[in-house]
């Protein structure tokens, strides 16, 4: 493999951790401070998927002439 499409691959991976973590950690504190636990319901879990599919369309047409 080439070494951009390396440090891509790896770039892309720490920053959905890094991402993904964070929304963890805002999820836990919100639940913390409404003594509730955390609970997504399945058109909350369909609205972020879309617009989780949106924001990567976005991204990979970044830089794409037209």
């Amino acid at each position: 493999m080439q070494p951009w499409k390396t440090r891509i691959l790896f770039t892309g991976g720490l920053i959905g951790a890094i991402t993904g973590l964070l929304a963890a950690f805002f999820m836990v504190k919100k639940a913390e401070t409404t003594n509730t636990q955390p609970q997504l319901s399945p058109s909350e879990g369909v609205k972020i998927g879309i617009g989780l599919l949106g924001l990567i369309k976005m991204i990979s047409d970044f830089g794409d002439p037209r």
